[in-house]
């Protein structure tokens, strides 16, 4: 009696604690879905883009399974102007973490990424969060603050009544815009020489404000203009240079206002439109020898 008694009470254990593991298991599967349901997105902020472009692409389920949905991911969040997002790595997703720290550790192609967004969505620090479970954070520092960007679109609206004629051809009102930001304002050499300088040259309150600038201040202020325009378009950058690229007419052109408001050894203001709406190949005639337009292909596919 007392062995039937002993046995029944094992046959119990071992059924209580199949339970106890099946809602064990059964709470961390509803935990993760709950979880991937938890992932809030919100409407942007008027600034995103709906390019198609060929080296990243807007998520449509922030939920990543490839390398390639990652990348996804950081352009959607900068692109819609979130200040930081959160999403969940799939258990399908077995480098998802690893893929990750790859990504978030490698500034520039982080900065390759900001260059498809539209200035104000920019970033000037990014971080990515990695918690438990699979958790991931994007935290965004942005570039231009709110008081900025006011600041800037009351004068560019302002600005836009009388550089930009509807009754013209675009490229004459794109270089009429090319050529009044070049004609109020001077490179600033302190900036680039030292990194420091008492105007924010490398933004676009640098040329339009303070009349100072460098490539990243020239190209943030034309591609403002390009976006009130509609005009698809992107910054292209190599190691040391920023310009803006341009869709028009069914092809992708440079133009490069820094390098058409030249630092003259003589003192004399001088504009150029050698690199006004110039394709690849004229780029590169033109640029032998030069590295500041070597810039990655594998990233700006638009001009392979």
């Amino acid at each position: 009696m007392f062995k039937k008694y002993w046995f029944a009470m094992v046959l119990l254990v071992i059924l209580l604690l199949e339970i106890v593991n099946i809602d064990y298991i059964s709470n961390k599967v509803s935990s993760f879905i709950m979880k991937k349901n938890d992932v809030v997105i919100l409407p942007s902020n008027g600034y995103n883009r709906d390019y198609k472009f060929e080296f990243i692409k807007l998520s449509e389920d922030y939920t990543p399974y490839s390398y390639q949905d990652l990348l996804d991911i950081y352009y959607s969040v900068l692109n819609n102007g979130w200040i930081d997002f959160t999403f969940y790595c799939p258990t399908e997703y077995k480098e998802c973490i690893n893929d990750i720290k790859v990504i978030s550790k490698n500034e520039e192609l982080l900065s390759h990424i900001n260059n498809f967004v539209h200035p104000y969505n920019s970033y000037n620090t990014i971080k990515t969060l990695i918690g438990e479970d699979g958790e991931i954070t994007i935290v965004v520092n942005k570039l231009y603050t709110d008081e900025e960007i006011n600041q800037i679109e009351d004068k560019v609206n302002s600005l836009y009544k009388d550089l930009v004629n509807p009754n013209k051809k675009v490229e004459d009102n794109l270089k009429y815009i090319h050529d009044y930001i070049i004609n109020n304002t001077k490179y600033d050499i302190e900036r680039n020489e030292t990194d420091n300088s008492p105007y924010p040259s490398n933004k676009a309150t640098g040329p339009l404000f303070y009349n100072m600038g460098i490539c990243s201040g020239y190209t943030d202020l034309y591609a403002i203009f390009l976006h009130k325009m509609g005009i698809e378009n992107y910054k292209i950058a190599s190691k040391n240079h920023v310009w803006n690229a341009i869709y028009l007419n069914d092809k992708w052109y440079h133009i490069d206002l820094t390098w058409d408001d030249p630092v003259s050894k003589d003192g004399k203001d001088y504009l150029l439109h050698e690199y006004f709406m110039v394709d690849n190949n004229t780029l590169k005639s033109i640029n032998a020898g030069y590295e500041d337009h070597l810039f990655d292909s594998t990233v700006y596919l638009e001009f392979n």
